[in-house]
């Protein structure tokens, strides 16, 4: 949480001090053919692997699965919501239109997408997802306490936390770097999921108690 909260003030911060044209290519300069071929695939990992993980924790706890499957569908809903409504240029739009002579480093067979760029919701898709798997594999762990003691440096929550922010933050960074979103577009999306994360983990205890929760496809019929 407090990781997403230090990454909103910074790129909020980031977004009063610097132009946003600015700042996208600062953020955008760094290209490498390595790095072209690991964003082009990683970003389309926002795009299907939610519903592979809501599928995945039927075998775990349905509670867990709903909790999942609802915070990526209404996270989702509430994006487009916005996104439809603010309507903005995407940079490869806002360039040609107010900075001609500049031209964005391409990713080779990517679709540059032109318009509904604020919030982006590959950055709602990831926070969404690794937010909502990170409070999982946190209670999981909880519960597996004395299997997992604390490390030199970080506990085996803490580390799940970090990985998953980390996993979260490269699926919003790879929007930037295809040029299909600019750094006000990421904060939004982050801002979205995590809101709306929360408010669902907040009702978290009031739905555990119930009978379904802990069904899962291996339990006894």
């Amino acid at each position: 949480m407090g990781l997403c909260l230090a990454l909103i003030a910074a790129l909020g911060t980031a977004l009063v001090l610097v132009p946003k044209a600015e700042l996208h290519l600062w953020l955008n300069q760094y290209h490498r053919p390595f790095l072209d071929h690991f964003f082009r695939y990683y970003t389309k990992v926002g795009e299907w692997f939610p519903y592979v993980i809501a599928l995945l924790l039927l075998l775990y706890k349905a509670g867990w699965s709903v909790f999942f499957a609802v915070d990526a569908a209404l996270c989702s809903l509430v994006g487009q919501i916005v996104k439809h409504l603010v309507d903005a240029p995407r940079p490869i739009t806002y360039f040609a239109q107010h900075f001609p002579h500049i031209q964005l480093p391409l990713v080779e067979g990517v679709r540059m997408n032109r318009f509904l760029s604020f919030p982006s919701g590959h950055t709602i898709s990831f926070f969404a997802m690794f937010f909502a798997l990170s409070i999982i594999l946190v209670d999981y762990l909880e519960t597996k306490k004395s299997r997992y003691p604390r490390g030199v440096i970080f506990s085996a929550q803490e580390l799940t936390q970090l990985l998953c922010f980390c996993f979260a933050a490269f699926g919003a960074y790879s929007r930037i770097y295809l040029s299909q979103h600019f750094a006000a577009d990421i904060c939004g999306g982050v801002a979205i999921s995590f809101t709306i994360t929360l408010i669902l983990a907040y009702f978290l205890p009031l739905l555990s108690s119930k009978k379904w929760w802990n069904w899962n496809f291996f339990a006894k019929k």
